[in-house]
């Protein structure tokens, strides 16, 4: 046992051994939080990788956490674990051809199991809604990183199956914050491919290259991935806190155990921000929640694993849950609240898709400290493990702080980079919305519009 594991199991032991306050007193402390992010995000955990070792002591942690809150196991479960199948696959190589010739200097940003092909069209400008449809898309992409996975979320939606973009800045740090190694497709054993559905191919080339290829519109692209493929078990940790009466539902409280775990230089990607802070959370929400009278519905408290990779473990929970979907009456995931977004409020947290339905008017009405998403650009409602749930039907939304945080997927997402006194308030101003939902007879509903399309 290394110092740093003694260390946090003896500090989780401590936290065991307190006594409960008095729900009208409950009081979040941050030594609480601070010992949780101690371990969740130290160098015994190597950044919690998805689908690792790492990953499933982080979800054995989480789960005799709950236990020791006095949690019970989800109704049909015998434990607090719930595992899954992941059949992941990694780059050998890649073959890219434009009209029979060899394209070189191709790297994968986001690789494919099966050849690819097509006709190439030419994407010049910066308005989205003018992207052209085509098999295979070629665009500059200039700008941050985000604009990058904007272009590609577009192409993908106007039925692309390869995305072509040249070298820049922002494929560089993507790269980087992919740990060096390039998104290849991860699946389920039962066939199910995750919360980003199917995607497409995204290959980057040099400068000389990609402008030797868009001057060429009309060219038959295609492109050829080598690949490997390998098994592993991701783990979710759930626990259940009873309601008094049956028929009133279940609420949801989630985040996700995983992040980037080690780069191919070794470097550790703590992730105390992404996601420890939000797994931090949902261990303080369900121990005040736990602490008190039993409320009419049910609580299910969930860390799940491989988020990051795809939301993996939401999407196994979606479709294996422990209790009929339609009886969750709505999902709140927490992610990311480790900082405080200096477009927001003092104190407050956004809410993804706020405007999609009444939930975060629910919540404000009882003073949790949240706002909308001062960032729909960035379409942040699609990238977490809400949108897992919202696909089938559950109102679902994800908190935050500050969702573009500098330390976002980079090695200084550390313990000495949160704010934990914002952490601390954002957790408490929960408590008593949270409370106060699971007492009502309330049921969350997707304004006009706002549930996802085709669910």
């Amino acid at each position: 046992m290394t110092k740093h594991l003694f260390l946090a199991g003896a500090m989780a032991f401590g936290l065991m051994a307190s006594p409960a306050l008095a729900q009208d007193q409950w009081t979040v402390r941050p030594e609480w939080v601070r010992a949780h992010e101690s371990f969740l995000a130290s160098d015994a955990l190597q950044g919690r990788g998805s689908a690792t070792r790492d990953e499933a002591i982080a979800a054995a942690y989480v789960a005799a956490q709950f236990e020791s809150f006095g949690l019970k196991t989800a109704p049909g479960m015998t434990g607090y674990l719930q595992p899954a199948t992941i059949v992941r696959t990694s780059l050998k190589g890649v073959t890219l051809t434009a009209d029979g010739a060899a394209i070189g200097g191709t790297s994968v940003l986001v690789g494919g199991l099966q050849p690819v092909s097509g006709k190439a069209v030419v994407f010049a400008g910066t308005d989205l809604a003018k992207l052209p449809k085509g098999d295979v898309v070629l665009a500059r992409a200039d700008g941050p990183g985000m604009q990058l996975f904007g272009l590609f979320r577009a192409a993908g939606a106007n039925g692309a199956k390869l995305v072509i973009v040249r070298e820049n800045a922002a494929t560089k740090e993507t790269l980087e914050k992919f740990g060096g190694t390039p998104r290849m497709p991860t699946y389920l054993d039962d066939g199910q491919s995750g919360m980003d559905g199917d995607r497409p191919a995204l290959l980057v080339l040099p400068a000389a290259a990609f402008d030797a290829l868009a001057a060429k519109p009309g060219a038959t692209i295609a492109a050829t991935f080598e690949v490997e493929k390998k098994t592993s078990t991701t783990t979710n940790a759930i626990g259940y806190l009873p309601g008094a009466d049956p028929a009133a539902g279940y609420l949801l409280l989630t985040a996700h155990l995983d992040h980037l775990g080690l780069r191919a230089d070794g470097v550790i990607m703590h992730g105390a921000n992404d996601d420890a802070s939000g797994t931090t959370a949902v261990l303080e929400l369900a121990r005040a929640l736990a602490s008190g009278k039993p409320m009419k519905r049910g609580i299910l408290f969930v860390a799940y694993g491989s988020e990051e990779i795809g939301g993996f473990g939401s999407t196994w929970f979606g479709k294996h849950p422990p209790v009929p979907i339609d009886q969750i009456v709505a999902n709140i995931e927490i992610e990311m609240i480790g900082a405080q977004d200096p477009k927001l409020p003092a104190g407050h947290m956004m809410m993804t898709g706020m405007e999609r339905s009444t939930l975060g008017d629910t919540l404000k009405a009882h003073g949790a400290l949240v706002a909308a998403d001062p960032y729909p650009d960035q379409h942040f409602f699609e990238r977490s493990d809400n949108y897992s749930l919202a696909k089938v039907g559950v109102v679902a939304h994800t908190l935050s702080g500050w969702a573009v945080v500098p330390t976002y997927h980079s090695p200084e997402d550390t313990l000495a980079n949160l704010d934990i006194a914002f952490m601390t308030r954002a957790i408490q101003s929960l408590i008593a919305p949270v409370r106060s939902l699971a007492n009502s007879a309330d049921k969350p509903q997707w304004k006009p519009g706002g549930k996802p399309e085709g669910h």
